[in-house]
């Protein structure tokens, strides 16, 4: 295994589709308020950034400890499986890892939470180590996320990429000297993904691996 082949994986987005249970779980949380709930379409916005962070935009400052505990009591029960993986990313993963790739989850979601999905959903077995933010909110932004998994796992972070959606992943990457690919398939536009300054933004899980080869060139 080539010391430069280490990829991190945004997980909401990038490696699952998690619009039916997070957005749910959002509706959940306002309605548990009084208060009216948008459509799960008008809530896409809230995948990707810290849950606290939206909360605090949907239902103000004041509310937002008590919409995230409301969002997490339902979240935690059944949310987090109202999800599916992407089409092609079990192939996807199946390749990198023959071709000797290290591989790594760094999420902004809890990580109890994202050690339960992907474990639920087989994605286990391809992944060194899940990374996530605490049920307290450290390590909540990708920069933080990213610098304490760089540490914990000893990575160069010149011979790393991180791969994600959102221009989050992107941002957090670049600040900590990561190469960057973006997914077009997720909940961040293009336009999103090129402002943020994504190295390349790729289609479909099955233009990875060009990209990741292209990028070690």
């Amino acid at each position: 295994m080539r010391r430069d082949r280490v990829a991190f994986f945004d997980l909401d987005g990038t490696l699952t589709d998690p619009k039916p249970g997070i957005c749910g779980c959002v509706q959940y949380a306002l309605r548990e308020l009084g208060l009216p709930a948008p459509s799960q379409d008008a809530l896409e916005w809230v995948i990707g950034p810290p849950m606290i962070e939206s909360m605090r935009v949907l239902v103000g400052p004041d509310r937002a400890d008590e919409g995230l505990r409301l969002y997490r009591r339902r979240y935690g029960e059944i949310g987090l499986f109202e999800n599916r993986v992407y089409d092609g990313m079990l192939e996807l993963l199946q390749r990198l890892t023959q071709d000797g790739w290290r591989l790594y989850v760094a999420t902004s979601k809890a990580r109890p939470y994202a050690i339960r999905i992907v474990e639920h959903f087989d994605l286990a077995p391809f992944f060194a180590e899940t990374f996530g933010s605490g049920l307290d909110g450290s390590l909540q932004h990708k920069d933080a996320l990213l610098a304490h998994a760089l540490a914990e796992t000893g990575v160069d972070p010149r011979m790393a990429t991180m791969i994600g959606d959102r221009k989050f992943d992107v941002l957090g990457a670049k600040a900590n000297g990561m190469r960057t690919l973006g997914v077009a398939w997720g909940y961040g536009s293009r336009a999103e993904l090129e402002d943020a300054g994504a190295a390349a933004i790729v289609e479909t899980p099955a233009d990875v691996p060009g990209a990741l080869e292209a990028a070690l060139s």
